[in-house]
């Protein structure tokens, strides 16, 4: 199953983002948050990252979902370093991102689904 990491400079946020995605995932989907810096204050943290991309992977791929700035910095620096799991940023809004991901992580789709389902929700308005 293709899991998903929530990128963010604060802990919280990457926390509660990722309680709803693994809400609409079912219980399915494997969500894991990546906030704040090491020392638990704002900012981002690549070791944080890196262990919440291990704790996701189940071998179909890691979908990467950044709030802004270094968060996305971190991602593309993850990207880069990956090794043998393939990761892919989502050019998406963070909440609505990862809820449709999980959903779509959720039915067992691919890396590809999955990221194309994030970036769906561009297309979702609120008015």
């Amino acid at each position: 199953m293709v899991g998903i990491v929530v990128i963010s400079h604060s802990r919280t946020l990457a926390e509660g983002v990722v309680e709803v995605a693994r809400a609409m995932g079912v219980g399915k989907a494997v969500v894991e948050p990546a906030g704040g810096d090491s020392e638990g204050g704002l900012g981002t943290s690549v070791d944080l990252a890196e262990d919440a991309v291990a704790r996701a992977d189940g071998g179909d791929g890691v979908l990467l979902l950044a709030d802004l700035g270094s968060s996305v910095l971190t991602a593309r620096m993850l990207i880069e370093d990956a090794g043998a799991v393939e990761l892919v940023l989502a050019d998406a809004p963070l909440v609505e991102g990862a809820v449709a991901a999980a959903s779509m992580a959720a039915t067992g789709a691919d890396l590809a689904a999955v990221r194309a389902a994030a970036e769906s929700a561009y297309d979702h308005r609120k008015t």
